[in-house]
């Protein structure tokens, strides 16, 4: 990680599935690499954190409801008058499951909490929603629609829920400038899915109308998937004209 924020220099960096309880999070390191950075985390499992070169305020490390949960998939901040949020969104395992309803369910509690934060800084309002949705949104997100139709992150109530997200006034930065196939964040370490880029796209930038309006780029940065033991995503990324 620190070598890909040497090389790509961002001023605000999303993580997600960090699995690592914050005592244990790499605070100081960060700093003295020139990133104020906030987290959530839990032992083994989950774990989100935002990362920035100004100092994040107002950081919320779970949904703004009053629902006690104890996965780690959201932290919120606001910075530089931009209210940022890094989510991991729950994979459901299987359609049907509970894992799935709980999948449902929390998507829409994390809808009601945007909703309610775009409310207090109305049409003007800045808002970034970044991270892994675990949810291909369209066909044209997927390697092979046929193969994975009606399987989890391409079912119909899952790209149901993440078109409901989007219609609180949020906008996929990729498809802005990209509206070609074979663009994916994700690829199975099996069966040589990345060379042969068997891939889906899962992960997505989302910004409100004002910061869609100066997005002036967005894309993928496949070839870190091709590192030295990388993770089974590729960073995403968006810049705007602030």
């Amino acid at each position: 990680m620190f070598a890909w924020l040497t090389s790509s220099d961002p001023d605000v960096v999303c993580l997600q599935e960090t699995k690592c309880p914050d005592d244990q999070f790499p605070e100081l390191a960060l700093r003295s690499a020139g990133y104020h950075s906030v987290f959530h985390g839990e032992k083994s499992y989950n774990g989100v954190a935002i990362l920035s070169k100004t100092e994040p305020s107002e950081v919320r490390a779970s949904l703004c409801d009053e629902v006690e949960d104890p996965q780690a998939r959201v932290i919120s901040a606001r910075i530089d008058g931009v209210r940022v949020y890094s989510v991991y969104a729950p994979n459901g395992q299987a359609v049907g499951s509970s894992a799935y309803e709980y999948k449902l369910k929390w998507y829409r509690r994390l809808r009601d909490c945007l909703k309610r934060d775009a409310a207090r800084g109305g049409a003007a309002e800045r808002l970034v929603v970044s991270g892994d949705f675990n949810v291909a949104p369209e066909d044209i997100d997927v390697h092979d629609p046929a193969l994975w139709h009606g399987a989890i992150m391409c079912s119909d109530g899952e790209r149901a829920a993440f078109q409901d997200l989007c219609s609180v006034g949020l906008v996929d930065t990729l498809r802005l400038h990209h509206n070609e196939p074979g663009l994916f964040t994700w690829w199975d370490y099996r069966m040589l899915a990345f060379p042969k880029n068997r891939g889906l796209r899962i992960d997505a930038v989302l910004a409100s109308k004002p910061l869609a309006d100066v997005c002036v780029d967005a894309g993928i940065d496949r070839d870190v998937r091709k590192g030295k033991e990388p993770s089974d995503h590729a960073p995403i990324w968006a810049a705007f004209r602030m």
